[in-house]
């Protein structure tokens, strides 16, 4: 819901300020509606009914996978496509990757996303509806920025929203911001109070093939991405994520492994390989070549794994349905 609203409208009705508390508590809880808020007098229930629209986003597609994965296509009320997925693991997380604009600014060749037009930061209450849409199936325990849009141009929202996701039972520590690289964003996640963890969509060990990849390179090259998300570790001591989409014939061979392994400290870095779930420009990785590079990477003593592939089957990498929402809508 969008929570200035509700503060304004409580207000205005002459509640006294615990009253958003409550309300904020019940649909952190996992809420239908206004109408399960069973501490709220009838009368309050029925004019924030009225007043205050429950979601500041309307479920347009719900797609569900034999994996248990979810992914949900929402509209903004201004008509912006905006996706969230969970996913359920067998250990027992539930963790959601959420977006943070519509569409995106940045033409990640290897990103459904970078393919639409972009459209706008999202708000705080945004991200959290994402989050609560979820919530209302079950608890949630994890979530990763890593939807639509680049987190570092929208980090004031961000942050908002993060504050919230504890009461939603989402730790700081069990939150993670994932970018591309835009330094003004790293640098303001570091400054920040909350403890966050870092993650850093690299994709290619050398500047050249990393530009042809992600644009934004050109910007910000490998040398000045992993300088600010150093700083980011001497600041928090937590270990930055190496996100690392493994195409084939591209950026997945033996010597590209071991310059990978030359730019990262041991002590600072994790990779996360992930098999390419396509959108149509590349192909994956084979599972051999997957583990030929593991297995370098760990030869020179970088920790890394494998990321599980969820909802291959529902077009759940990012901006895959939205995209054939818009093609199929045009």
């Amino acid at each position: 819901m969008d929570l200035a609203a509700l503060d304004t409208t409580l207000e205005e009705l002459g509640q006294p300020a615990f009253r958003a508390k409550q309300v904020w508590r019940w649909a952190a809880g996992g809420a239908a509606s206004y109408e399960a808020m069973t501490d709220l007098p009838a009368s309050l229930r029925a004019q924030l009914s009225e007043r205050v629209p429950f979601s500041t986003l309307e479920l347009v597609n719900e797609a569900h996978s034999r994996d248990g994965t979810i992914k949900a296509l929402f509209r903004t009320t201004d008509g912006r496509p905006v996706e969230a997925v969970l996913m359920r693991y067998r250990d027992g997380r539930r963790s959601i990757c959420v977006s943070s604009q519509s569409g995106c600014p940045l033409t990640c060749t290897f990103c459904a996303t970078g393919t639409m037009k972009f459209g706008r930061n999202l708000t705080s209450s945004e991200v959290l509806d994402q989050v609560l849409h979820f919530r209302r199936i079950e608890p949630v325990d994890h979530l990763v920025f890593m939807g639509m849009g680049e987190p570092g141009f929208n980090m004031p929202n961000v942050l908002e929203a993060s504050r919230r996701l504890p009461d939603v039972g989402i730790t700081h520590r069990r939150t993670t911001v994932s970018t591309v690289g835009w330094l003004p964003g790293i640098e303001e996640l570091a400054a920040s109070d909350l403890p966050i963890r870092l993650a850093l969509s690299l994709h290619a060990p050398e500047d050249a093939l990393r530009s042809r990849i992600m644009p934004v390179n050109d910007r910000y090259p490998i040398a000045d991405i992993l300088a600010a998300t150093e700083r980011y570790y001497e600041r928090r001591r937590r270990m930055v994520f190496i996100e690392y989409v493994m195409l084939a014939g591209v950026n997945d061979t033996h010597v590209q492994a071991r310059q990978l392994a030359g730019l990262l400290d041991p002590r600072k870095y994790k990779v996360n390989l992930i098999p390419y779930n396509p959108t149509g420009f590349y192909d994956g990785s084979s599972r051999g070549a997957i583990a030929a590079f593991k297995a370098v990477l760990e030869e020179h003593g970088v920790r890394a794994t494998v990321r599980l592939t969820r909802g291959r089957d529902i077009d759940a990498a990012c901006g895959q349905l939205a995209a054939a929402a818009l093609s199929s809508a045009g």
